[in-house]
């Protein structure tokens, strides 16, 4: 039982003092899950996010960011407009997919962000690919600039 009180309170104290050398920023309304991405500019000037970041893409790619419908060879996903993400079959998963790995590292957030433009709701599997691919090329990024 003694052991128990003691190893209890190792794991409060570990948890106190990461908290106190947390130095992400922070800001009101992040929730901890998104808190490495709360910085949504990416170290722009212009202060509109890049669409490189979790919270960005997670909460709605930034359709005002560019109004501008801009298509990536793939006019055939106009046909899903208007569909719910758990209405896919595997093989129209598979199309979205297959656009999606085909598409070069700097035309994903512009292509997630078209996709969002034209109504189309992407399949529940390829949103969290899209989802690990930005945040690898995020982590990449902040890697190059450090």
């Amino acid at each position: 039982m003694i052991l128990a009180l003691y190893i209890l309170m190792a794991i409060v104290a570990v948890g106190v003092v990461l908290k106190l050398t947390d130095r992400r920023p922070r800001k009101p309304g992040d929730e901890p899950a998104t808190a490495d991405a709360a910085d949504t500019t990416g170290g722009d000037d212009d202060g509109e996010c890049c669409g490189m970041h979790i919270t960005c893409e997670r909460d709605s790619l930034l359709a005002s960011v560019s109004p501008q419908v801009e298509y990536f060879d793939d006019e055939e996903l106009d046909a899903y407009r208007g569909r719910r993400a758990d209405g896919y079959s595997d093989t129209e998963i598979e199309q979205f997919r297959d656009i999606l790995l085909t598409l070069q590292p700097d035309d994903i957030a512009p292509w997630a962000r078209s996709v969002q433009l034209r109504g189309i709701e992407l399949p529940a599997p390829v949103r969290e690919e899209l989802l690990l691919i930005v945040s690898e090329a995020r982590a990449t990024r902040a890697a190059g600039h450090a």
